[in-house]
């Protein structure tokens, strides 16, 4: 009898797991069709913006989120990003902090009403708090207040600091920051000057 009840119950779950598997499909097709048929290419923004990388299609399935499996996935997807991160090729990793402030200010570049020349901002503010003198700035991510005052000026935390900025990723797979320097949002120097508004000991940031 107990034989018996135990192949009834792995039958019951493989046909559930079956059915939940069969759900999903669906729903990530129909997904896709919202997608395709949501969206049109304007400007210089295309089509091939809605086309997921392997990273944002691990992301975009919050059903794995919590399993051993997913875990060890994200630990993977985390070291391919880190190992994508490209250091300051001329070995400098603080620039200037006021052309910094004037990056985390702006979000314009890479929209349909900007041209293909446009230069990119960061819009650090839409996400961060950074100076206190700013009325405005959201807060999906933690203040950047007192930035390098807090943490140091060491090169550990300076190299932290470049890699999250490049390529968040490789930290949190999941991460909702852009990654500035994986899809060149920003320039070199521009991030150079985004860590100098953070970490310059001049920076009002710090003061």
């Amino acid at each position: 009898m107990k034989t018996h009840f135990n192949k009834c119950l792995a039958l019951c779950l493989f046909l559930t797991m079956s059915s939940f598997a069969h759900s999903q499909a669906n729903l990530d097709a129909q997904f896709e069709k919202i997608l395709s048929t949501g969206f049109r290419a304007q400007g210089i923004a295309g089509m091939d913006r809605i086309k997921q990388d392997p990273t944002q299609q691990f992301c975009s399935k919050p059903q794995l989120s919590n399993s051993k499996a997913a875990l060890a996935q994200a630990a993977e997807i985390e070291k391919r990003n880190m190992a994508s991160i490209t250091q300051p090729t001329d070995g400098q990793y603080l620039g200037n902090w006021q052309q910094g402030e004037l990056v985390a200010q702006s979000g314009r570049g890479l929209t349909w009403s900007d041209s293909a020349n446009a230069v990119n901002g960061g819009g650090c503010y839409n996400c961060h708090e950074i100076n206190r003198k700013e009325i405005s700035y959201g807060n999906i991510g933690p203040s950047l207040w007192n930035y390098g005052k807090l943490r140091g000026y060491s090169d550990e935390v300076i190299r932290y600091t470049w890699n999250r900025i490049n390529n968040s990723k490789a930290y949190n797979a999941c991460s909702n920051m852009p990654r500035f320097g994986h899809f060149k949002i920003l320039t070199q120097q521009q991030m150079q000057d985004v860590m100098a508004l953070l970490l310059d000991p001049l920076s009002p940031v710090n003061q």
